[in-house]
């Protein structure tokens, strides 16, 4: 009767820990802060001249740490390695204008989608009358951040492509004449290309697409319904687009 006794209480402590084990959410507040996997990526997630990571997509995440009452830590990652740095841990989202593909759907939990955007290609500014349509860019070898959803069109467009570690990168490419062009995210184009910018000498023109982004977590976590509730509180007291509004992209916020 004991043995039998010790070998229940065995399973229920086994199941409990289980069940603990599965919750993301009780893990993060556990070690008391949340790692978040990002890219050099302006104006969602960058370095400011104090070298602390700012941007619309790493102040929600701080915003979003804070209500968990956790701390944040923001790791770089090879973007092409996103899914593996999550599913061992060394990071538990990531939040860095990442397009919600077949790919990332399937193999993350997601958040509902906030931002909209689009893969778009950038060229020299003198050469933007010669790339204005998808047929005159086949000549074209572009510098895409691999793993991206840039890279993804790319390849559905059959172009020929140089995989760089980040967009950030992929516009250096371009700027250097290394590579005709680069296809990156638009929200990017728009803050990092152009008169004003720190590449005034490219532009932008075709775009390829339209998606969407959004958080992902480890499969079936739970930190994934709680990001949607933080979503619903900060649409509706007004704080999600006060930070869009402050990096210049309220426009592409999904209401």
């Amino acid at each position: 009767m004991k043995k039998i006794l010790a070998l229940v209480l065995v399973l229920i402590m086994a199941f409990c820990s289980c069940a603990y084990a599965e919750s993301d959410l009780e893990y993060v507040k556990g070690k008391g802060v949340l790692v978040v996997g990002i890219t050099d990526f302006q104006p969602m997630d960058y370095k400011n001249e104090n070298g602390e990571w700012i941007g619309f997509d790493a102040d929600l995440a701080k915003a979003f740490a804070a209500s968990l009452g956790v701390k944040v830590e923001f790791q770089e990652i090879e973007w092409n390695n996103k899914i593996l740095e999550l599913n061992g841990k060394n990071i538990d989202c990531v939040w860095n204008g990442m397009t919600l593909t077949s790919e990332v759907l399937a193999a993350m939990e997601c958040s509902k989608p906030y931002c909209n955007n689009a893969q778009i290609v950038v060229v020299p500014a003198s050469e933007v009358a010669k790339y204005n349509t998808l047929e005159s860019l086949k000549d074209l070898t572009f510098a895409v951040e691999h793993g991206s959803a840039g890279n993804e069109q790319a390849k559905a467009h059959n172009f020929k492509v140089v995989e760089v570690q980040d967009q950030a990168s992929a516009l250096m490419e371009v700027a250097s004449g290394s590579s005709g062009g680069a296809i990156i995210d638009s929200l990017m184009a728009a803050a990092m290309v152009g008169p004003g910018t720190g590449y005034e000498s490219l532009a932008y023109t075709v775009g390829l697409n339209s998606e969407e982004y959004g958080v992902g977590f480890r499969k079936g976590s739970d930190l994934a319904e709680a990001l949607n509730k933080f979503f619903d509180a900060g649409k509706k007291d007004g704080s999600i687009q006060k930070t869009a509004e402050l990096y210049k992209i309220q426009a592409a916020l999904i209401k």
